[in-house]
């Protein structure tokens, strides 16, 4: 085997393991607009949804042992025939909803 194609190889591998590491193991957010989507209908499975809102900068937040990103929204819903305000936090990696509030 000669220098040239030893030098190849190992370039080659270089080259994919950074691809592997920053492609597959790297850490993904979900989109906040998909989020939102994903509230938005578990709000309409309880009644009739006017508005919404979400802040498409993650935020840094940290609770007891909850270190992460997150993004803040809001919903305008209707309950009990009256418009009510509820603001949301949810994971930006999972997509799960951390808290959600009555403003």
């Amino acid at each position: 085997m000669s220098w040239k194609v030893f030098i190849a190889g190992v370039a080659t591998g270089a080259v994919a393991g950074h691809l592997i590491n920053h492609y597959l193991l790297e850490p993904r957010t979900i989109s906040g607009d998909v989020i939102l989507e994903n509230v938005k209908e578990a709000f309409k499975a309880e009644g009739p949804v006017e508005g919404s809102w979400i802040q498409l900068k993650k935020q840094h937040y940290k609770k007891f042992a909850m270190d992460t990103f997150v993004y803040h929204g809001g919903i305008t819903a209707i309950r009990d025939g009256e418009k009510k305000q509820f603001e949301f936090i949810a994971d930006a990696t999972t997509g799960t909803v951390i808290d959600v509030y009555l403003t």
